[in-house]
């Protein structure tokens, strides 16, 4: 079996399908999960110097909505694989006067308001509660940061991203309301899926493509739908060509980014609350390559 660390990456609205395709020596893996089954199946293969696993968020065709992505699914069964260390992307609203359309933003910090998603592995276990005041790695950012300073594409070196339910975006007041909480991104999803990746002991890092302003930002009145619309679209897939560079490059530099000694990886040292005579010993079988 080949022991070369492998890099997990999502790919988000925009990045999916496009980034797929720069995969050298893709190998599809069919798999499932306690969870049940991911987004579709995870491609690995070489990009730059490192082997990858990568899974478009979405599914195939985009046709899974921000509430019906099977993030717990997707999340086990990139540590089954081996996946210690997963890059994220996702589309944003930018909810700040200095992120504009078609920029990049490592996030640092979240907001959750989602609702309807199981947003923790543990439930059959008993009590465990991860450390999340940091939810994206600190190291992991640093190196992404070191590739940043090396392309033409303006990337934020940090963002606090407000995730909402959806699949409905935003009213103006509740868009005030993120602003005045200090929000400076809004998506989709984000969450549970950075912290069912702290409870897999992964080193998580999202790198946000912005769209467009939220609402709080009115549009141009006279502008039609359908505009406003390709305006957007255009957007995004200069954020995507961005977001492309940016992790291509964090994958051809000589950057150590699996870390057995970062911190995100013993995240449930002393996680676990519940007695071990009372954790049933077929669940923690069950829930086994979390704990690796």
């Amino acid at each position: 079996m080949d022991k070369t660390p492998l890099i997990g990456i999502i790919g988000g609205t925009g990045l999916g399908d496009a980034l797929a395709k720069r995969i050298e020596h893709p190998v599809l893996n069919e798999t499932d999960t306690p969870f049940g089954k991911p987004s579709g199946a995870i491609l690995t293969g070489m990009l730059g110097r490192h082997r990858v696993a990568f899974l478009n968020r979405h599914g195939q065709g985009h046709r899974l909505n921000p509430s019906r992505v099977p993030y717990a699914a997707n999340i086990f069964a990139f540590k089954a694989l081996g996946v210690t260390t997963l890059i994220a992307s996702g589309a944003v609203g930018s909810l700040s006067e200095t992120i504009h359309p078609g920029h990049l933003a490592l996030v640092d910090q979240f907001i959750d308001k989602t609702f309807r998603r199981q947003n923790t592995f543990f439930d059959p276990l008993g009590a465990v509660h991860v450390e999340f005041a940091q939810p994206c790695c600190l190291r992991l950012r640093e190196k992404i940061m070191q590739a940043a300073e090396q392309i033409d594409a303006m990337t934020h070196t940090d963002g606090v991203y407000v995730c909402m339910e959806g699949p409905q975006f935003s009213t103006r007041a509740e868009s005030l309301m993120h602003r005045a909480w200090g929000g400076e991104l809004i998506g989709m999803t984000a969450m549970p899926e950075a912290k069912l990746a702290r409870e897999a002991q992964m080193c998580y890092a999202l790198v946000a493509l912005v769209s467009d302003f939220d609402c709080w930002r009115p549009h141009d009145q006279t502008a039609d739908k359908k505009g406003l619309l390709e305006e957007i679209l255009g957007n995004l897939h200069q954020a995507t060509e961005n977001a492309i560079k940016l992790i291509e490059k964090t994958l051809t530099l000589d950057l150590a980014l699996c870390d057995d000694a970062c911190p995100c990886r013993k995240s449930l040292e002393l996680a676990v609350w519940s007695s071990q005579n009372t954790i049933d010993p077929s669940v923690r079988n069950k829930l086994a390559p979390l704990f690796t």
